[in-house]
């Protein structure tokens, strides 16, 4: 079988820098943090009390009251970062096969918050059950691509990952074997999530996993900086519409970039650490470049995983030098959720159109909050610390990696004809 070329012909973003992918890129570039104390609830007896939210958002902008009731948050975010980048890309489904036009949607943990409100509210009652009738279609992961589907009438592949914080990636991969195997014209595709309820932040506080710097929301996110102390937790959504190369052309669209391999591993190690010597992200690069057909040296920049994790960054970096060799301190490499926080089942998303930017426009975003050197880490590297760096990026990585051990890596590269 001869495999056809994806290309990307829309972008959306709503992240803690900005509502829009414009305005979100904008704020990676200026090495904003979109860290604050939590607006959305009563934090200030949990260990962590900030985090980085979506700021003025508005769903009614997107949908009527009474539909914003019937969905949770997360499905809110899917739908307006969607309906950003189906405009971006003038999508007119009237004039397209719509059976061929299908959603696949990561997403770590769904409808947290509608399962939080619910089941508190039959625990503080008498015990008579009294749910919301909306309470299942509002909670589970797949009801994100379902009403997107639903909005614009798409009846080809329809369904949500769920590999934790490397879900959207993972979709990203599979919307991308839809279309180069040539059973699909066009994907949309991303992750959102929506997890900064008590819940969520009890929940990563139990485990030891968020930052505590609560004197200091804006900087407590330094991935390989030697004073990290855990990740902050982020919201929001990305979408990308993936095509290929001969229906783009043959409507006229712009194309972004080319998504040229993805790659798929399991670190089979622990259910929150990473493998301690980087074998899984060391795997899932090496199977992302075999399907890209591209040697380490045709890498320029590695969005990382990088969450701000005492062991994560280690284990990732030893990965990258492990298989780079020496090509490695010739790479960028950066940490945007030094800026966005981990918007875990929607990292890979927003990730990848931080990496679609940096080939796009030939500049690297940077890893902010880097105040002291790790000697547990090789400094030599270069972390783009504090500030962007203009550089031909030809093409660029972008890993996410997942409790259970979940690894998934794409390539994306500069579009030539």
């Amino acid at each position: 079988m001869e495999l056809k070329r994806v290309v990307v012909t829309g972008l959306g973003a709503l992240t803690p820098l900005g509502n829009t992918a414009p305005a979100y890129w904008d704020g990676l570039l200026n090495g904003v943090s979109g860290a604050a104390p939590i607006t959305q609830f009563d934090a200030s007896k949990f260990k962590t009390q900030f985090a980085c939210e979506v700021k003025g958002f508005d769903p009614h902008e997107f949908m009527d009251r009474k539909e914003a009731r019937k969905v949770d948050p997360f499905v809110q975010y899917a739908i307006a970062s969607t309906d950003e980048a189906v405009k971006d890309a003038n999508l007119n489904f009237e004039q397209l096969d719509t059976n061929r036009i299908g959603v696949i949607w990561g997403s770590g943990i769904g409808g947290l918050k509608t399962f939080y409100d619910e089941v508190s509210a039959y625990a503080k009652g008498d015990g008579t059950p009294r749910f919301n009738p909306f309470f299942i279609p509002k909670m589970i992961v797949d009801i994100a691509p379902g009403h997107i589907s639903m909005r614009y009438g798409l009846r080809g592949p329809n369904f949500s990952c769920v590999s934790a914080c490397a879900s959207s990636t993972n979709a990203m991969i599979d919307a991308f074997n839809y279309i180069r195997t040539g059973m699909s014209d066009i994907i949309i595709t991303g992750g959102s999530e929506a997890i900064i309820n008590e819940a969520g932040i009890g929940g990563f506080n139990a485990l030891h996993a968020l930052s505590t710097r609560n004197d200091d929301p804006q900087t407590a996110s330094r991935p390989f900086d030697k004073d990290r102390d855990g990740f902050v937790a982020g919201e929001g959504s990305g979408t990308i519409i993936l095509e290929s190369l001969e229906h783009a052309l043959a409507r006229g669209a712009k194309i972004y970039a080319e998504i040229v391999g993805g790659g798929m591993s399991a670190d089979a190690n622990h259910i929150t650490a990473p493998h301690p010597e980087g074998l899984g992200a060391k795997l899932v690069m090496t199977n992302a470049l075999r399907d890209a057909n591209m040697d380490v040296t045709n890498i320029d920049y590695i969005n990382v995983h990088g969450t701000s994790t005492p062991l994560g960054d280690i284990s990732e970096t030893k990965a990258i030098k492990e298989l780079f060799g020496e090509h490695a301190y010739k790479l960028n490499i950066s940490s945007t959720k030094s800026m966005t926080g981990h918007l875990l089942g929607a990292a890979g998303a927003v990730e990848a159109i931080a990496s679609i930017y940096a080939v796009q426009n030939d500049i690297v975003p940077p890893t902010i909050n880097h105040f002291t050197d790790d000697p547990e880490l090789d400094n030599k590297l270069n972390f783009t610390f504090n500030a962007p760096q203009k550089r031909v990026v030809n093409a660029a990585m972008s890993n996410t990696f997942g409790f259970g051990g979940h690894n998934a890596s794409v390539v994306i590269k500069k579009y030539k004809a």
